[in-house]
C-alpha cells in the first residue's frame, strides 16, 4: 500500500489542511459518526499518497472536495464517509472487502456502487454513455445516495477540467450535459444541475459562453438595482401584514440564458426574467397571501402564472412563478416558496434524504417514487443512441399535470397519451386497458394529454396490449411495461417469430444463419451484453420488438467478415512465402526488382506505409491509374485493401537479382546524449549504406526519436545494420521503422 509510505507528520499536515470542513462537519454530527468519518479520512489520505491529479495537486483534494459538496447539502456521515473513499478501490490496492471490515457494509456498498458506475468497457461513446446511464437508474433504485456522491464527483470534476487537453474536455462536458446535468434536474438538484450545465457550455461554446457572461456583467448593475428597489418594497408590504419573509435576487445562469438565445433568438439584453425576485415565507399559508399582494400591486401577465406547489414538478420541485408588469412597462418574475420549499428547490433529493435506525424513509421513497420508471431501462432498448436520447427526454423534458377521477395528480411528460397514464397508474390497468375518457369523453388510446385533463381508463378481464401501442406510447415505463407483457406472455410465438425474421434477414444479406454466423465464440459478448441464458431468450427478445435484428446480425456479420479477411490475409501471407522462393520464368525481370505473375511492363512502386524490401514475402495490389503497389504480406493495411475488392490483389516476387537499392525505415530510440547522432552516421557510412532523409524528435524523460531513411539491398543487410545500432551503450532501442 501506498499510505505506509506517509509520515505521521505528513499525514498531520495534510488533515490540516482539511481543517475546516471538518469542523463544519464537527457541529452537525455525533461524536462517533464524525469518528469514523475522520478514521476515512485518515485511511484516503494514506491510500491517494503519491498520486497527483493533472492538476498537479495531490489526489487526495479531490475525494475531499467531493466529500465538502455534499457536507454543504447535509447529506449523512455515510454518505461522507464514501464519498472520501469513492477512488480508493478503483485507483489504490484497497478492496471492498477492506472497507467493509474497516468501515462497515454500508460504506463499502455504497463505494462500491460509485467504483461500478466507473468501470464501463463499451465500443463506441453511445453505448458507453447508454451503460453509464442504465447503471445510474440502477444505482438510484438501489440507494439513490450513491448517484448523489457520483454528480458531486462529476461537478468537481468539471471544476478542474481546465487540467486536461481540449479532446478530453470536450468529451466530458459533452457527457456531462447528454448524462449528468439531466439525472441533476430529475432529482432536483437544481445547484449542481445548474453549474454542470454552466461549466460545460464553457467548454463546448467558450466564445458563446465569454459573450454572455460579458453582457450579463453590463446589464447586472441596472438590472440589479431595479430589483432591488421591488425587494425593498415587498418586504415592506409583507411586513406590514405580518408575514415574515426573507427576499432575494436571483439571477439566470448561463446555460439557462444560451438555450433561451438559441430557441427563442433572443440576445441577453431582449431575456426579461434575467434576474427574478424570490420570496421565502414559513407557510403555504403565507405563499398565496403573498402572491396576492403581488397581483394586488401589479398586473400579472396572463399564461404566466405557475402554480407548483398545488402540483409538484416530478423532482420534488415546489413554488408559485408569476410574472408581473409595473407602470413604467417593465416586466419581471417573482417566485414565491416556504424555507423548506426552498431547500429543496436547491438541493432536491439531497435535502430530503434521512436515514433514521437504519430505515430509509418511506415518504422519501414515495416523493421520488419517479425514478422507478426510468429503472427499466434495460438491455433491451433498441439501440445505445436511442436509449440516450429517450431517457434524456424523458428526464429532461416539459411536464403535464392530469388528474385521476378520484383528484389525484399525475404528472407525465409532455405529449403523454391514455397508455401512458394507464401504466403509471399500475402495470395490471395498463396491460387490461380497452379505452379511455378525457374530461368525461370517450377518446382514442393516441389522444396527447394536456394539464388540467382528468382521465379515466376502461378496463376488461381478458384486454391486454397491442404491438400498436409501443408507437403511441411515449413514455420509457409504459413502452418497458408493454414489451415485459409480451415477452411474459407470448413466448413462444415470440421464439419463433425472432428465429424466424434473424433467418431472413441473413439470408437477405447473404450469409446462412446457423452455417456462417451462429458461432459460439461470436454469440458469447452478445449473450453477456443483453443477459441471455440461451438461444430461446435471444429469440424471443428479438421477437418482441426488444432487439433488433439489426442489432444481432451486424456484430455477427462483423466478427464472420473479420474471419473472412483474417483467413484471406493468412493465404496471402502462405502464398507471397512460397513466391518469395520461386521466380516467374515467363515474366521479364522488371528494374524495380519485382516480378508480377502474368504480367509484363507493369508499374511498380513500393507501398510506403511499410517499405518492403528483398527477402520480405510481398503481396501486389492494383491501383487505379498507379499500376501495381508492392506491400509486405503482414502489413497493416492489407485488410483494408482487401475490402477494396480480392480480385486486385496480385501474386508477386522479387526478382533473383535488382541492380538498384531500396528504400527502408531505421528507427532509433537513444539517450539525448551529446555525439550520439554523429556515431550513427559514421557506423552507417563505415557499412556503406546511403542516407536519404533523418528526422528527429525529443520525446520524454530524456530520450531522442531518430527516424533514418536508408537504401539497403535486402533484408539480410537491414538487420545486419539494427543489430549493429544495438550494440551502441546509449541506444535504448533499433527496430524497423514505416517512417
Amino acid at each position: 500500500m501506498q499510505g505506509q509510505e506517509m509520515t505521521k507528520e505528513l499525514l498531520e499536515q495534510q488533515k490540516q489542511t482539511f481543517a475546516p470542513w471538518m469542523a463544519q462537519l464537527k457541529q452537525t454530527l455525533p461524536e462517533d459518526q464524525y469518528d469514523l468519518v475522520d478514521r476515512v479520512l485518515e485511511f484516503a489520505a494514506c491510500a491517494h499518497h503519491g498520486q497527483f491529479r493533472k492538476s498537479g495537486e495531490p489526489y487526495i483534494t479531490h475525494p475531499c472536495a467531493v466529500a465538502k459538496i455534499l457536507i454543504d447539502y447535509g447529506m449523512d456521515y455515510e454518505t461522507i464517509a464514501a464519498a472520501l473513499l469513492h477512488d480508493v478501490v478503483e485507483d489504490t490496492e484497497m478492496s471492498r472487502e477492506d472497507i467493509t471490515q474497516r468501515f462497515g457494509a454500508v460504506v463499502a456498498h455504497l463505494v462500491d456502487g460509485v467504483t461500478k458506475l466507473d468501470k464501463i468497457n463499451m465500443v463506441s461513446r453511445q453505448e458507453r454513455q447508454a451503460e453509464s446511464l442504465r447503471k445510474m437508474l440502477m444505482a438510484m433504485v438501489k440507494d439513490v445516495r450513491v448517484i448523489i456522491i457520483k454528480l458531486a464527483d462529476r461537478l468537481h470534476n468539471m471544476r478542474t477540467l481546465y487540467a486536461l487537453n481540449e479532446e478530453k474536455r470536450r468529451r466530458i462536458a459533452q457527457e456531462t450535459l447528454d448524462i449528468y446535468a439531466p439525472i441533476a434536474h430529475r432529482l432536483g438538484i437544481y445547484a449542481i444541475r445548474s453549474e454542470l450545465e454552466d461549466l460545460a457550455l464553457k467548454y463546448l461554446e467558450p466564445e458563446k459562453y465569454e459573450y454572455i457572461v460579458s453582457e450579463v456583467a453590463k446589464l447586472r448593475p441596472r438590472q440589479a438595482d431595479f430589483l432591488q428597489k421591488q425587494m425593498d418594497f415587498f418586504k415592506t408590504q409583507l411586513t406590514e401584514m405580518g408575514i415574515e419573509c426573507e427576499i432575494e435576487g436571483r439571477e439566470k445562469h448561463v446555460y439557462s440564458i444560451y438555450k433561451k438565445m438559441v430557441n427563442q433568438g433572443r440576445e441577453p439584453n431582449e431575456i426579461y426574467d434575467l434576474m427574478a425576485m424570490r420570496i421565502i415565507v414559513n407557510t403555504v399559508r403565507d405563499c398565496y397571501a403573498a402572491l396576492g399582494m403581488v397581483h394586488t400591486l401589479y398586473k400579472p401577465i396572463p399564461g404566466r402564472f405557475k402554480d407548483f406547489i398545488a402540483m409538484p414538478k416530478s423532482n420534488m420541485y415546489q413554488s408559485l412563478h408569476t410574472t408581473v408588469i409595473n407602470s413604467a412597462g417593465i416586466l419581471f418574475e417573482v417566485q414565491i416558496r416556504t424555507f423548506e420549499m426552498h431547500r429543496t428547490a436547491e438541493y432536491g433529493v439531497a435535502a430530503h434524504w434521512k436515514y433514521k435506525e437504519g430505515k430509509e424513509d418511506k415518504d422519501f421513497d414515495e416523493k421520488i417514487a419517479w425514478f422507478r420508471d426510468l429503472k427499466n431501462i434495460k438491455d433491451d432498448e433498441p439501440d445505445p443512441e436511442e436509449t440516450i436520447d429517450v431517457t434524456r427526454l424523458d428526464m429532461f423534458t416539459d411536464e403535464v399535470f392530469v388528474f385521476t377521477p378520484k383528484g389525484e395528480v399525475i404528472t407525465l411528460k409532455r405529449g403523454s397519451t391514455p397508455i401512458d397514464f394507464a401504466y403509471r397508474i399500475h402495470s395490471r390497468v395498463g396491460d387490461t386497458c380497452v379505452g379511455a375518457k378525457v374530461n368525461g369523453r370517450i377518446v382514442p388510446l393516441d389522444t396527447e394529454l394536456n394539464t388540467g385533463d382528468v382521465v379515466q381508463i376502461q378496463t376488461r378481464k381478458d384486454g391486454h396490449p397491442s404491438r400498436d401501442w409501443l408507437l403511441i406510447a411515449k413514455t420509457n415505463n409504459a413502452k418497458n411495461r408493454i414489451r415485459g407483457w409480451f415477452k411474459r406472455e407470448m413466448k413462444d410465438e415470440n421464439i419463433a417469430k425472432g428465429k424466424e425474421m434473424l433467418e431472413k434477414e441473413a439470408k437477405r444479406q447473404g450469409f446462412d444463419l446457423y452455417k456462417d454466423l451462429f458461432i459460439s465464440e461470436w454469440l458469447e459478448p452478445i449473450f453477456k451484453r443483453y443477459t441471455f441464458h440461451e438461444m430461446d431468450d435471444l429469440y424471443a427478445a428479438v421477437g418482441c420488438g426488444g432487439v433488433s435484428t439489426n442489432q444481432i446480425l451486424q456484430r455477427l456479420i462483423e466478427e464472420c467478415q473479420k474471419k473472412h479477411k483474417q483467413e484471406r490475409k493468412a493465404e496471402l501471407l502462405e502464398k507471397a512465402k512460397q513466391a518469395a522462393h520461386r521466380a516467374n520464368q515467363n515474366a521479364r525481370t522488371p528494374s524495380h526488382g519485382v516480378i508480377v505473375k502474368g504480367q509484363e511492363n507493369m508499374l511498380v512502386r513500393m507501398a510506403h506505409c511499410c517499405r518492403p524490401v528483398p527477402g520480405d514475402p510481398i503481396v501486389g495490389f492494383i491501383t487505379r491509374g498507379r499500376g501495381v503497389s508492392i506491400h509486405r504480406a503482414d502489413c497493416s493495411n492489407l485488410l483494408s485493401l482487401i475490402d477494396q475488392g480480392d480480385d486486385r490483389i496480385i501474386e508477386v516476387a522479387w526478382a533473383e537479382e535488382s541492380p538498384e537499392g531500396y528504400r527502408a525505415c531505421l528507427s532509433v530510440i537513444t539517450l539525448d546524449k551529446t555525439g550520439v547522432m554523429a556515431e550513427m552516421t559514421q557506423i552507417l557510412s563505415s557499412m556503406g549504406v546511403p542516407i536519404t532523409s533523418v528526422q528527429g524528435h525529443r520525446g520524454k524523460n530524456k530520450v531522442f526519436h531518430t527516424e533514418f531513411e536508408i537504401m539497403i539491398q535486402d533484408i539480410d543487410q537491414l538487420e545486419r545494420i539494427i543489430k549493429q545500432f544495438q550494440k551502441m551503450p546509449y541506444v535504448i532501442e533499433a527496430y524497423r521503422g514505416t517512417m
